[in-house]
């Protein structure tokens, strides 16, 4: 239990308002969240970033309540979706386009005109297949969209095996040593701009040397994409910090942050977080 949520003679509180009243002003079920819990964590990862450009895109498959989504827009944040619907809860949000990174696998033709009608920051892309319907939709559409190829590092999160994304055996992205070769066929797509590149390594992650780790090859690569002549502005490092369920100790944003911002502070990418359930 913490301060925002905390029994106050012997009843159950939300930022000092009751459960009982609230359940009978709006019934039940009812979720009850705290904004200034949310707001807190927010504010904990944008400051523990705020040496360099970055933008945080809450992870909205962890909570796609308008109302919180709308909150971290307020807050200058933006949106990691997945989906066509997803994106629709974003615009009810108010969340603009240049905050939304369409991220997820099997985007349909109708999900990406809607995002490219939005104008989203970029898609992140996970094959060539992708990139190759990606470019055709936008194509037919007199649309130029931006991308990020989603690339795997090979590095082990240390978290559970089944929300491990980060390894080579895992499903997820394009093996780093074949990066540069997919980035040139991408380049001779017409409708492309490659703007990015997309890594993420796992989701509960409880320690930073797997951040690290990733890092340092992912920056390794964009100085190399950039001697190829891709003008790499993006770099997405995804989410994955973790939160205690049980006995876990994971680390603060600060401590991420001074494990990471020395390896990317003279990188001149800007920096995009996709934190979920620690926000």
């Amino acid at each position: 239990m913490n301060e925002d949520f905390s029994y106050v003679g012997g009843e159950l509180c939300a930022e000092q308002v009751t459960i009982t009243d609230l359940v009978k002003e709006y019934g039940t079920p009812l979720y009850v969240y705290s904004h200034s819990a949310l707001a807190r964590q927010f504010n904990s990862f944008r400051n523990a970033f705020s040496s360099i450009p970055h933008l945080i895109c809450f992870a909205m498959k962890s909570n796609s309540n308008i109302a919180i989504l709308r909150l971290f827009s307020e807050m200058g944040g933006g949106l990691d979706i997945v989906s066509g619907g997803e994106l629709y809860r974003a615009v009810k949000a108010g969340v603009p386009g240049e905050r939304i990174v369409f991220a997820g696998v099997g985007k349909s033709d109708e999900e990406i005109e809607y995002a490219l009608s939005k104008d989203v920051l970029m898609f992140n892309v996970e094959s060539e297949e992708e990139m190759y319907n990606i470019n055709k939709v936008a194509q037919k559409n007199n649309k130029i969209a931006r991308v990020a190829l989603r690339v795997n590092p090979n590095v082990d999160p240390k978290t559970h095996p089944y929300i491990s994304t980060g390894l080579k055996k895992s499903k997820f992205g394009i093996d780093i040593t074949k990066a540069k070769e997919e980035y040139a066929r991408a380049a001779n797509f017409t409708s492309l701009e490659l703007s990015g590149v997309h890594c993420h390594i796992g989701s509960q992650i409880t320690t930073t040397s797997p951040f690290a780790d990733a890092v340092e090859k992912v920056v390794e690569l964009v100085t190399s994409l950039r001697g190829d002549g891709h003008e790499i502005r993006f770099l997405n490092l995804g989410g994955g910090l973790g939160i205690s369920y049980n006995d876990e100790v994971p680390p603060h944003p600060d401590e991420y942050s001074q494990a990471i911002v020395p390896l990317i502070k003279d990188l001149n990418c800007k920096i995009i977080f996709e934190p979920g359930r620690f926000i």
